[in-house]
């Protein structure tokens, strides 16, 4: 599993810096503008499937290198002549280090989360989704939260010339499993994204998170960050590259500091 994700990493990589090097043709531009504010819309009426690789620094007692690679299809769906129900689902493969001195690294399936956003076909300024997100206990032993969890969800964005601009929040509870502990947890993301000629564009979407059942002083991670993304194709299918850095100005005990971040969205526009 880790040299998987090491050779994932790597091929990420070796790619990004191809493509920020590789000429973008004028008669490109367009097309490749108009590709990168789709990719950076979650409600966009378009079929993808990002491979998102994050590699935790100085995670767990221990302080060693954790890895979650998130497969995150989204598939829109026709509700009816007003409305898109967008879903997308997170299905992370996870390698992480061991949590005591006398423990080995595990690595498998974690926890799947899927969510769906109902959003209306035309908008004005601000294009929005209102939905629900589940939480699916997946995960193999020590990567799961053994819960079945349900909550609600909304995103929202708005594009300002070359400036994208928007947030997601969801907050899940458990509503049954055989897990120790209940879950109470909110993630929100806000995301600012900036657009250059070509495809081009530098971004940040920092994943915040709040266990509402932590102990006080240990609900909140926050990182911050700033990442380097562009559209290129791959043969005649466009991909969205990216790579971004966070740290973690605000963590519980024994969270990762930084979070290397690497993707690759295959896009499959109408």
């Amino acid at each position: 599993m880790n040299r998987e994700v090491d050779r994932f990493c790597k091929a990420v990589m070796a790619v990004l810096v191809f493509v920020t090097l590789a000429p973008v043709s004028k008669a490109d531009e367009a097309s490749t503008a108009d590709l990168a504010k789709a990719a950076q819309n979650p409600l966009a009426s378009m079929i993808s499937l990002p491979f998102q690789n994050n590699t935790n620094t100085n995670f767990g007692p221990e302080e060693k290198t954790q890895n979650v690679l998130n497969i995150q299809p989204v598939w829109p769906i026709e509700w009816n002549d007003s409305w898109n129900l967008i879903t997308r689902t997170i299905v992370p493969v996870i390698s992480q280090p061991a949590l005591t001195a006398g423990g080995s690294r595990e690595s498998g399936l974690g926890d799947i989360s899927f969510s769906g956003w109902f959003s209306p076909k035309q908008s004005k300024k601000w294009i929005w989704g209102l939905g629900a997100v589940a939480l699916l206990p997946t995960g193999a032993d020590n990567l799961t939260q053994d819960k079945w969890g349900l909550g609600p969800t909304a995103v929202a964005l708005t594009f300002n010339g070359p400036w994208v601009y928007g947030g997601l929040i969801n907050n899940i509870w458990s509503v049954s499993g055989s897990g120790p502990n209940d879950v109470n947890s909110m993630t929100l993301q806000p995301f600012l994204n900036y657009n250059l000629p070509g495809g081009r564009y530098f971004a940040s979407s920092p994943l915040i998170t709040a266990n509402w059942e932590a102990d006080s002083g240990e609900q909140w991670t926050v990182p911050l960050g700033l990442g380097y993304g562009q559209i290129f194709k791959l043969g005649k299918a466009p991909v969205n590259g990216q790579i971004s850095l966070y740290h973690n100005i605000e963590a519980p005990t024994n969270a990762a500091d930084w979070q290397l971040r690497l993707q690759l969205q295959f896009m499959f526009p109408k």
